[in-house]
């Protein structure tokens, strides 16, 4: 056996098996874990998916949210022990991969249209 595939059974072994089928352009809340002290707790964070990259354990998202009137991105680690749960709310219909042009636009100019299948 070489080194190789030693990684790959040790990260089979670290694969979430309850991760939905996420595309680019859904509309996805996300549950974090946050350690308060001797506390945890599991904070929702919800908005677009504007990237996915990587594959395997390696996965990440990138969602994008408007909080205040600002735009905030925050990048998720798919298979990490801090994500609790990952809810599907929407599916956006996109005609890309990357979703970076939302960066640039404001209000209503954001969104997206529903993708109405069975999957969800």
């Amino acid at each position: 056996m070489n080194a190789q595939e030693i990684i790959r059974s040790i990260e089979a072994e670290q694969l979430k098996e309850n991760v939905p089928t996420i595309y680019v352009g859904d509309t996805v809340r996300v549950g974090v874990r946050i350690k308060e002290g001797n506390k945890e707790r599991i904070q929702p964070y919800e908005g677009t998916v504007i990237a996915m990259r990587n594959g395997g354990i390696n996965e990440t998202i990138t969602v994008r949210r408007i909080f205040q009137g600002i735009g905030v991105e925050r990048v998720f680690l798919l298979h990490s022990p801090k994500i609790a749960n990952i809810k599907v709310i929407r599916r956006g219909k996109v005609r890309r991969a990357k979703l970076y042009y939302l960066r640039d636009r404001v209000g209503k100019a954001t969104r997206i249209k529903q993708r109405f299948d069975r999957s969800l």
